[in-house]
């Protein structure tokens, strides 16, 4: 194929991505915002006036930047893995595979998408958070860097999960007993320095903690993390998750059986 047949393939890909969560907005734009909403009237206002600040900030400053995060974790999840898995059930994936275009610009398009959706997401629940707090800016770079690198990592990890998933239960299984769990517990709502050095030691495991810190650390300048652990740990991840989708892609295995 010609660079601009890919190009065009690209683009197609990309654009249908975009158009299928705008077109349901109601239920993929809207909820996460309502959801931080609940999140800052509940835990900032009600339960932070009893906790005080954290690191010097008030503690709806504190857990302002994790509640974005969470939110661009679970959409960037949640759109690519809906959307992959449906174009398994609609038998339409079939036709990309077996076609000439390259098995990494198909991935890429569905990322994008994730990617997209996560940046979007991210963007309104942002405009959200500043109806409740003030949200400085420490170093815009490392929001920009952290927030692509978490997006795509979930649209990879998304795209793995579709991969596999058998029927539409199995798509819930990761956000539910995985993501969910190492989301709540990565550091949204509290420092880890509040645990025993036990817990502390168990938390350094999980690899939300470091991407919610290292987004903090952008807009604070506080992290309980290293944010050049981030960096590498996520640059890492998406290597790895980047080279096992291709390697499922040109398999096939579950998608042409």
């Amino acid at each position: 194929m010609t660079f601009r047949q890919i190009s065009t393939a690209f683009s197609t890909i990309v654009i249908k991505e975009v158009k299928r969560f705008l077109r349901i907005w109601i239920q993929t734009l809207l909820p996460p915002a309502i959801t931080t909403t609940l999140y800052f009237v509940i835990f900032g206002n009600l339960i932070g006036n009893a906790i005080g600040d954290m690191h010097g900030y008030s503690y709806s400053e504190f857990i302002a930047p994790g509640l974005i995060m969470m939110a661009i974790i679970n959409n960037s999840y949640a759109n690519v893995v809906s959307s992959f898995f449906g174009a398994k059930f609609h038998g339409n994936i079939q036709e990309m595979i077996i076609s000439p275009l390259p098995g990494t610009i198909v991935l890429l398009g569905f990322i994008s998408g994730g990617l997209a959706r996560g940046l979007l997401v991210g963007i309104l629940v942002t405009l959200v958070s500043l109806f409740f707090t003030h949200l400085p800016i420490y170093n815009l770079w490392i929001i920009m860097g952290i927030v692509i690198l978490t997006s795509f990592l979930l649209a990879l990890a998304g795209f793995i999960n579709a991969f596999y998933a058998r029927t539409f239960d199995g798509m819930n299984i990761v956000p539910i007993f995985i993501l969910g769990p190492l989301t709540y517990l990565g550091g949204v709502f509290y420092s880890i320095a509040m645990l025993p050095p036990f817990w502390q030691t168990v938390s350094q495991l999980n690899p939300v903690l470091y991407m919610v810190n290292g987004f903090r650390y952008g807009f604070l300048g506080i992290a309980d993390t290293p944010v050049s652990t981030t960096f590498i740990m996520l640059i890492s991840l998406n290597l790895v998750l980047f080279l096992y989708a291709i390697y499922l892609l040109k398999k096939g295995k579950g998608i042409l059986d």
